[in-house]
């Protein structure tokens, strides 16, 4: 199952630079390029929220490279634990933002 992320940022050219080089980054560490797709955003009350959808070589390159790290989280299953693993790995990138599992 690809997991698709909504993000809500306040600073969203910012973050968006910051999202996309931390995805970068990922990419090479997972050799999975062009991972991922990014909706187009939409702003209400200060913040910008837009879809992140991981593709498959990427997220199963996530997945299997930090399993030991993903599986320490506090959740109910395996996406609810990477999509936290993920907003740790871009709150750590610099990136200040609220993400949630999309329906």
């Amino acid at each position: 199952m690809n997991i698709v992320l909504e993000i809500g940022t306040k600073n969203y050219e910012d973050d968006l630079f910051l999202i996309k080089k931390s995805l970068s980054h990922m990419e090479s560490l997972v050799s999975g390029y062009n991972g991922y797709v990014l909706s187009e955003p939409s702003s209400k009350f200060g913040w910008t929220f837009f879809k992140l959808a991981f593709k498959p070589d990427l997220q199963n390159g996530i997945q299997e490279k930090f399993s030991d790290m993903i599986d320490k989280y506090q959740a109910n299953d395996a996406t609810e634990k990477f999509t936290k693993f993920m907003a740790d790995y871009f709150t750590s990138k610099g990136c200040n933002l609220k993400i949630k599992i999309s329906d």
